[in-house]
């Protein structure tokens, strides 16, 4: 069982995990949280600065962080931080816990609106190059389980063209396999789940 900590203020929050959830405890700042000894943190989020909760996500377990705005301007540096789930504060506790299991199985959990912003989109990982929007499309149907003649097909171009995208893609991305590809494009948020 995912041991699951998470830091507000609302006790409404905290009393509306633990109906869905095992807390395995609480805190109210981020100093008091360094002490969960949790798998998972969900953090409600309000403040305009996020550098306290990037700096933060990088040496914690995974961070879903319940923000104001789901697409935040520091989403793709909070990613790359350790964030792995940025979801708006009026999420269910269901989104919720669904969100937490994803996280401790390595997933990103992103809202529908941060996914569809291009910024994010086009983002790779942060030592690669960023992938050009057709890759994209071609590193998704690769996630669906699409061959390579059926990306060809679906896309109107041809299997060469195909491989030259893959080539593409694994070289941006600094991945050995169509699989570490895809893994590496969830973790980044450019594969929506």
């Amino acid at each position: 069982m995912t041991r699951v900590g998470v830091v507000t203020t609302s006790a409404l929050l905290r009393a509306g995990l633990e109906s869905v959830v095992e807390l395995t405890g609480s805190a109210e700042t981020l100093q008091e949280a360094a002490e969960l000894s949790a798998d998972v943190i969900v953090v409600d989020w309000d403040h305009e600065q996020a550098q306290e909760l990037i700096e933060f996500a990088s040496d914690a377990p995974p961070l879903i962080v319940l923000a104001v705005d789901p697409q935040p301007p520091w989403l793709g540096e909070g990613l790359r931080a350790g964030i792995r789930g940025v979801l708006p504060r009026d999420a269910s506790t269901a989104e919720i816990a669904a969100a937490i299991d994803a996280a401790a199985a390595g997933l990103v959990v992103l809202h529908p609106d941060a996914v569809d912003n291009a910024a994010v989109r086009t983002r790779a990982v942060a030592q690669g190059e960023a992938l050009s929007p057709r890759e994209i499309e071609v590193l998704r149907l690769v996630a669906e389980g699409s061959s390579n003649k059926e990306i060809a097909w679906k896309l109107s171009i041809s299997e060469h063209t195909v491989k030259f995208h893959l080539n593409s893609i694994l070289s941006k991305m600094h991945a050995g396999s169509r699989t570490e590809a895809v893994m590496l494009g969830l973790r980044q948020g450019l594969i929506p789940l």
